[in-house]
């Protein structure tokens, strides 16, 4: 990652096609300010204002199926590029970093204090001082659970039916229908094998 390679893009641009950018760029920083806006809004909504929580999460959201349950707080980057499918429930303290693509399937359960990383950094140490960052998509099936404290790391796609047991750290894609525990998580059984 380096500025003095040519591209005309802008960071935005570079931002959303995956590829390196500097993200205190005014119009990146425009977007963090306009989610952090709307997450203090969602955050500071009582259990009674459900409708003005669904409005929120609607204009937030890149998009938002129905009958969608997240408890407040919720954090983003830029909520533009998070994408949740109906009948999705997260519990308090779901962390989604959206320098790129988050997709939610439907009917997925998402624990307390869950995070979805997709940011990047380099570990060359002079990029990184340059404050060069890059992200890669994150993609949870449908049907998922994720238990309380899992992290998802950039890049990890997780299968339909897929649990991932409280507190595992997800650095590599699961396939559907099984149980994942652990840091690094890994596959300990088929959701349909007896316990």
């Amino acid at each position: 990652m380096s500025a003095h390679e040519p591209d005309d893009r802008t960071m935005r641009e570079r931002m959303l096609a995956g590829d390196p950018y500097l993200a205190d760029d005014p119009e990146l920083v425009a977007g963090v300010v306009r989610a952090q806006r709307l997450q203090e809004a969602y955050n500071a909504t009582g259990i009674d204002d459900r409708e003005r929580r669904r409005e929120l999460l609607a204009e937030l959201l890149g998009s938002v199926g129905e009958d969608v349950a997240i408890r407040p707080p919720l954090y983003v980057d830029y909520g533009t590029q998070i994408s949740v499918g109906s009948r999705v429930f997260a519990n308090y303290g779901l962390v989604a970093l959206d320098v790129a693509a988050i997709t939610i399937g439907d009917d997925t359960q998402i624990g307390p204090n869950v995070q979805l990383l997709t940011p990047t950094h380099p570990v060359a140490p002079g990029p990184r001082r340059d404050k060069w960052e890059g992200g890669s998509a994150i993609t949870i099936g449908s049907n998922v659970w994720l238990g309380g404290g899992v992290v998802v790391c950039p890049g990890v796609t997780i299968g339909d039916d897929t649990v991932v047991g409280a507190g595992a750290v997800v650095t590599r894609d699961l396939p559907a229908g099984v149980v994942a525990v652990g840091n690094p998580a890994r596959v300990v059984r088929r959701v349909d094998d007896p316990a």
